[in-house]
């Protein structure tokens, strides 16, 4: 088994002759680790481009690279989203370096750029379809989630600062916004849960005991600033037109506002245990907010929330 050798090595009961054979095959089960890794790594890289531009590019015209601006679009929300999946993908994969037996810095530099590299594949696509193009809010807040990841990772050798996420299926009783809302964001649970920027909040979540090393509370517990938006039917304005410039949607009555949120969270990887199986589920589970009470900021005012998905 892979642990034994491990294991006899940590307690150093080996004599030499069993020492070596024991390094050389923690050697040679780490190559190929590293080459399982590189191995997935491209082929997930290659794999999922190529069924982005087939499933998505594909469909549209394509012209020259040109940039275009859409830092105020959905009130950022769509922003939000990029750093999130950026600082995962990083986490995410740094983790798989790390199991393949790459040290600490060589394995964040990896995961960070192999995943930058991934998400700005995807703005170049952007940037070459007539529909779209290069849009430097999306890069920037790509960069800002993997350097937070990074940067962490680099300088305090632990993750004190994480993003998470949560939703939920928002539905309405307006059948206009009913019918607005699935054409927009989608009609089943998965697509809203990607699309649907009303319903989504976006959390910096601050584990305490990182911060507070010698305080009683408890390692897993995190203390979190949520933000989100609301009463959004499109990307700037509450107005649709079809293709001939006639308008209709029309909900300018609906206001557009921001939400601020102080809620407790948890930080799933700071709870012991010695399955593999768990510290792997509660790795990716990491990746979302608790629903939790908390305190709300909104449209200047404060109020409290038994709830927040």
């Amino acid at each position: 088994m892979f642990f034994t050798p491990l294991l006899a090595i940590a307690q150093n009961d080996f004599p030499v002759a069993q020492k070596d054979t024991a390094e050389q095959q923690l050697k040679f089960n780490y190559n190929n680790r590293k080459w399982l890794a590189a191995g997935s790594s491209i082929a997930a890289y290659g794999g999922s481009v190529f069924f982005l531009n087939e499933a998505w590019y594909k469909d549209y015209p394509r012209r020259s690279f040109h940039t275009f601006n859409d830092s105020g679009e959905w009130m950022q929300m769509d922003k939000m989203g990029h750093a999130w999946t950026a600082y995962h993908a990083s986490r995410l994969s740094t983790n798989l370096w790390r199991w393949a037996g790459v040290n600490k810095n060589n394995s964040v530099l990896l995961g960070t750029g192999s995943s930058l590299l991934y998400l700005f594949t995807i703005e170049y696509l952007d940037g070459r379809s007539a529909q779209w193009g290069w849009s430097w809010a999306d890069g920037g807040t790509n960069l800002f989630g993997a350097l937070l990841f990074a940067g962490q990772e680099l300088g305090w050798e632990k993750q004190k600062i994480s993003l998470k996420f949560s939703t939920h299926f928002k539905s309405y009783d307006d059948a206009i916004l009913e019918a607005r809302s699935k054409s927009l964001f989608g009609k089943n649970l998965p697509q809203r849960i990607l699309k649907d920027y009303n319903a989504q909040t976006y959390w910096l979540s601050a584990n305490i005991k990182s911060f507070l090393p010698k305080s009683k509370l408890p390692e897993w517990l995190n203390i979190a600033v949520g933000y989100g938006a609301e009463g959004m039917f499109g990307g700037y304005e509450n107005v649709a037109t079809d293709k001939n410039g006639a308008i209709i949607f029309d909900r300018k009555d609906i206001p557009r506002y921001r939400q601020w949120y102080l809620s407790p969270d948890i930080d799933f990887t700071k709870i012991k245990t010695k399955s593999a199986f768990l510290k792997s589920l509660f790795s990716v589970a990491n990746v979302l907010k608790i629903p939790a009470p908390a305190l709300q900021f909104s449209q200047g005012k404060f109020g409290l929330r038994a709830l927040v998905f």
